[in-house]
């Protein structure tokens, strides 16, 4: 009877896919599917604090981004320091930003769009931002603290000051 069993899963075993895209075809999931962003570019004042962070200060927003797309290997204020002299001192921190919107695209599987991306931080970098933000999963609360929402889509609230 053991031997039976064996044998069962040694061919249970053998047909399981070996590489990525066949199992994802195994589960019935389009390799060829790609992602959409969970909010449009033109949403960015849906989110009154975001739009008023991102409007008057990108360098907080893209140094948010910065450290949650690296997973906080990045510092924050090392990456919106970088954003802030290069857009105040040569008005080229869009084509910094634009390099973390591709490294989200990559994490989310959003599909590759090289062109739209780099016409959505040229022209329109703070609502690119906003959107980048949003579709990490992450919102600035008002006291500045970046932090994951939660399954509920409930709100953290900040630490008392001490």
């Amino acid at each position: 009877m053991s031997s039976m069993n064996q044998s069962g899963y040694q061919k249970i075993l053998a047909t399981v896919p070996s590489n990525e895209e066949d199992l994802l075809a195994a589960v019935g999931h389009d390799t060829d599917a790609s992602a959409q962003w969970s909010s449009g570019l033109c949403n960015c004042c849906s989110d009154a604090p975001l739009c008023c962070i991102t409007c008057w200060c990108p360098c907080i927003t893209f140094g948010r981004i910065a450290e949650a797309v690296d997973d906080g290997k990045t510092s924050c204020i090392a990456s919106g320091g970088i954003h802030a002299l290069l857009t105040y001192m040569t008005g080229c921190g869009w084509i910094y930003s634009l390099a973390y919107r591709y490294k989200i695209r990559e994490q989310y599987m959003l599909g590759s769009s090289p062109f739209q991306d780099c016409l959505a931080h040229f022209c329109c970098e703070r609502c690119a931002l906003c959107q980048e933000i949003v579709n990490s999963n992450y919102v600035i609360l008002p006291c500045l603290q970046l932090e994951r929402r939660n399954p509920e889509w409930k709100l953290s609230r900040c630490p008392p000051n001490k």
